[in-house]
């Protein structure tokens, strides 16, 4: 067992990132290790004005945090993975994915008989994802942005900036707001984001490779692992990110991993999608993202860029 060995965790500072935070703190401090704490404010979590698409850069939750691993600041960040950019500097490599909580996404109301087919009403969301998809199957209802943490969003849900905001359960269950759901959305029809679900801990690589793999070996669950690694992968061929409506998620079958993806046009009025199996998260990844691309999904997200930079 370690001992007096400091662990130093950079986070953001949301009430959500500060729980995955000591969450990995937990499973550290189960094993010996003393750790630090050390939470600062990102791009993203500044800039609340402005959707994610608006903001103009890649990585607006984890630049921050990756500057303070090479600078030694930090020894390991914790970030939700699907905040994470679709590629990553070599130096900075992804050593460890916590166990997925349920990846779907749900829909929060103070009336508890509000539906998503119900007549047109005010929903909020900050997900191009999450609006494209509104678009294309409940197009009756009115769209708002909703930035800021889950308490500041509820906040704005009971001040009735709207009637209903969508989320990820997860995020919602971590944060104890399992109250003000109303629907749990099908992944079949309602795919989460790439990475929904788990946190991704990040390490520099000067990091000792002996405290590298203590973390990894504590903190990893290999099977949402081989789950991310496909998703990752796929979002990596297709230069995708948290900013354009491109979803996948992929399950564990006894036969493989089962991986599910698509693009959507920015008002769902183009749908593009993919499904494949296999054992190999890289090539399950990269084959189902080449399906993608043979139906135009690159032209698509060029297009979406270019819409949403205007």
């Amino acid at each position: 067992m370690p001992t007096n060995k400091l662990i130093r965790i950079g986070t953001r500072n949301s009430a959500l990132a500060m729980w995955q935070a000591r969450h990995i703190a937990c499973l550290l401090e189960a094993a010996g290790y003393s750790v630090e704490i050390i939470d600062i404010v990102t791009i993203g979590d500044k800039i609340l004005d402005r959707s994610l698409s608006k903001i103009g850069a890649k990585g607006v939750f984890t630049e921050e945090l990756e500057t303070m691993l090479r600078n030694g600041e930090i020894d390991i960040a914790q970030h939700s993975a699907k905040d994470l950019p679709s590629t990553l500097a070599a130096d900075l490599p992804l050593i460890a994915f916590t166990k997925r909580e349920a990846a779907h996404d749900v829909v929060l109301s103070l009336n508890p008989d509000f539906r998503l087919a119900v007549a047109g009403a005010i929903v909020g969301t900050s997900s191009t994802r999450r609006r494209a998809m509104l678009a294309k199957e409940y197009s009756q209802h009115t769209l708002v942005e909703m930035r800021g943490n889950l308490q500041t969003r509820l906040e704005k849900l009971k001040s009735g900036a709207c009637d209903a905001m969508i989320l990820a359960y997860a995020g919602v269950h971590r944060m104890g707001m399992e109250s003000y759901i109303v629907e749990h959305l099908p992944i079949d029809t309602f795919t989460p984001a790439v990475g929904q679900g788990s946190v991704a801990i990040q390490s520099s690589s000067q990091l000792d490779p002996a405290l590298a793999i203590a973390i990894r070996q504590l903190c990893n669950d290999e099977p949402t692992e081989a789950c991310l690694l496909a998703e990752r992968h796929l979002l990596a061929q297709l230069d995708g990110g948290c900013s354009v409506p491109v979803f996948g998620h992929a399950k564990q079958h006894a036969d493989g991993l089962h991986l599910q993806a698509g693009v959507l046009g920015l008002q769902g009025e183009v749908e593009l999608k993919a499904t494949g199996i296999g054992t190999d998260p890289e090539t399950l990844g990269k084959a189902v993202a080449q399906d993608l691309i043979a139906q135009g999904a690159q032209t698509l997200l060029q297009d979406i860029r270019k819409q949403l930079a205007s």
